[in-house]
């Protein structure tokens, strides 16, 4: 018989994720049972006992993963790893859970450089001024330009974004500062980085990218004491979790200070269409979209059938993101509604 695959991945489906040729292959090779109207719970567990592998991430109460003799991997598709299962069972009991967030680092860190050059030559602005035949000619527009060549750049965070994005700005950077509580200095360093302080990197960063995971420790840690240190003129991109900037603190900033802003994603989506932060002109906003691109939720389909097939040959998984036990406790993720 088949190994099966418990078929759940809400929100996305199985079409986004997969081509055609993946998903034929996992047709082929597995049996796949999809969960339709049954509640999470049943479903669960009705099947669990057979399922080798998980597409989605679901909430599993301990009495049923017990009932998992045969699991190997879940693969949260969702990827942001949730509180909603026991890494500590799943770890003794050598099931991996698994998260196709690598996925997306490439694609937020060309939206977070694409961006910083619209904020940096008013790309858009200019842009949106010659749709309504009010374009300025020349200079006239650019007095607030600057060039993004020789200039300091600052990561809170460096994880899977900010290694993606240091390749794309290191012919610009005169230095790159790095704050990051959770990666050694020494491993800073070896990269011909500068660890620093948070506030010494809002103080010393000409640009600066957001890309901090959100932790039990870190809510609301970017706000308006630390802001009101960085520079005139100098740009923050805020590009991953809404929960580490307290986003009052944000638009007062923003409201008083000559600072320019990129903003991916917020504490409330959708955001509401009274909100104060949408009259802002120092701002570019992008409805947390970087990483949405058809071919990125395709790479997920490939690094999970890829992990299937290393997983199934007896050998470690390589490419889908492991819960790591010593730190999932400790983030905190808010899951997306829409693709």
């Amino acid at each position: 018989m088949k190994p099966t695959i418990l078929v759940d991945p809400f929100p996305r489906t199985m079409e986004l994720i997969f081509t055609k040729d993946k998903l034929n292959y996992l047709k082929s090779n597995f049996k796949l049972i999809k969960r339709y109207k049954q509640s999470e719970e049943s479903f669960y567990n009705k099947n669990i006992s057979n399922a080798k592998f998980i597409i989605g991430q679901p909430t599993l109460k301990l009495s049923i993963l017990k009932k998992a003799k045969k699991l190997k991997a879940i693969f949260n598709v969702e990827s942001n790893f949730l509180h909603n299962i026991d890494y500590d069972y799943c770890h003794k009991n050598k099931i991996y859970v698994l998260s196709t967030s690598p996925v997306f680092a490439q694609p937020v860190a060309e939206m977070s450089l694409g961006l910083l050059l619209s904020i940096a030559r008013s790309i858009h602005i200019a842009h949106n001024d010659f749709i309504r035949g009010k374009e300025k000619y020349g200079g006239e527009i650019s007095q607030k330009n600057f060039l993004i060549k020789n200039k300091n750049f600052g990561f809170i965070g460096f994880g899977d974004l900010a290694n993606a994005t240091l390749p794309l700005i290191q012919p610009f950077a005169s230095k790159i500062l790095v704050y990051d509580p959770w990666i050694s200095n020494l491993k800073i360093k070896s990269k011909n980085l500068q660890p620093v302080s948070l506030n010494d990197l809002m103080k010393k960063s000409d640009i600066i990218f957001v890309y901090a995971t959100s932790t039990i420790s870190n809510q609301k840690m970017i706000h308006y004491k630390n802001l009101n240190l960085m520079k005139d003129k100098s740009t923050i991109l805020i590009m991953s979790r809404a929960a580490v900037v307290n986003f009052n603190d944000l638009y007062k900033f923003l409201k008083k200070r000559n600072v320019f802003a990129g903003i991916d994603v917020y504490p409330l989506e959708p955001v509401k269409k009274s909100d104060p932060i949408r009259k802002l002109r120092n701002v570019i906003f992008s409805p947390h979209r970087a990483g949405a691109l058809d071919e990125v939720f395709k790479e997920m389909g490939e690094i999970v059938v890829k992990d299937i097939k290393l997983i199934t040959s007896g050998l470690k998984q390589k490419h889908c993101k492991k819960a790591e036990l010593k730190t999932i406790s400790k983030i905190i993720s808010k899951p997306v509604d829409i693709n």
